[in-house]
């Protein structure tokens, strides 16, 4: 399908829709096999919020990066890093129907802490900075990009670690949002949300 622009004030909906068609084209033994939807977008611009508003089983891609510890910083959110491959081995167990372990990974410590169950639900939504990789592009129904102005997003971060959510303080957040976020999204989350099908803007 060729991609579409929706505001943002429309895109659940207009998501939503478009998880019915595909539901709808396929084969009767099919419709009831769980629907993925993947977001992605640059660091604050939605992602989450519009992962939990479709409803669902939410899988961040946050749960797939690296152990920080030995790693350089830039190379922190880079797809070689993160673990790209297990996440399409656990959404196509989602996708089957299937229960899976899905790794818990704590911005605290920058690190994998284990891992949990995950029960598959008809609605499947993957989110994050790699949602659209390559690896993982196979497993989608629908793909959407989330985006918004850069001034907008870096008062998002504020706002956030205001509220304590990775522990870190407002002088990180601004170096990784310089640092590590924007470049790597620009080299890498660019290039990937070029498969997006939805475009979501303010």
């Amino acid at each position: 399908m060729e991609p579409i622009t929706v505001r943002w004030s429309d895109a659940r909906e207009r998501i939503l829709q478009l998880v019915d068609a595909r539901r709808a084209a396929r084969v009767p033994e099919a419709r009831d096999r769980p629907a993925v939807v993947g977001v992605t977008g640059p660091m604050a611009a939605g992602k989450s919020t519009l992962a939990a508003a479709l409803g669902g089983l939410v899988l961040s891609t946050d749960r797939y990066l690296p152990d920080y510890d030995g790693l350089a910083e830039h190379e922190w959110d880079l797809p070689e890093r993160s673990d790209l491959a297990r996440l399409g081995d656990d959404l196509a167990r989602l996708r089957s129907g299937a229960r899976t372990l899905v790794p818990v990974w704590s911005f605290h410590s920058h690190s994998r802490v284990g891992e949990e169950p995950m029960e598959p639900a008809p609605l499947i939504v993957v989110e994050g900075l790699h949602a659209l990789a390559r690896s993982v592009q196979a497993h989608l129904d629908i793909s959407v990009l989330v985006d918004a102005p850069r001034e907008v997003r870096w008062s998002r971060c504020v706002e956030r670690e205001r509220t304590g959510e990775r522990g870190w303080s407002i002088e990180y957040v601004e170096q990784f949002f310089e640092r590590v976020a924007e470049p790597t999204f620009n080299a890498h989350g660019r290039l990937e949300a070029a498969r997006a099908q939805v475009i979501v803007v303010p």
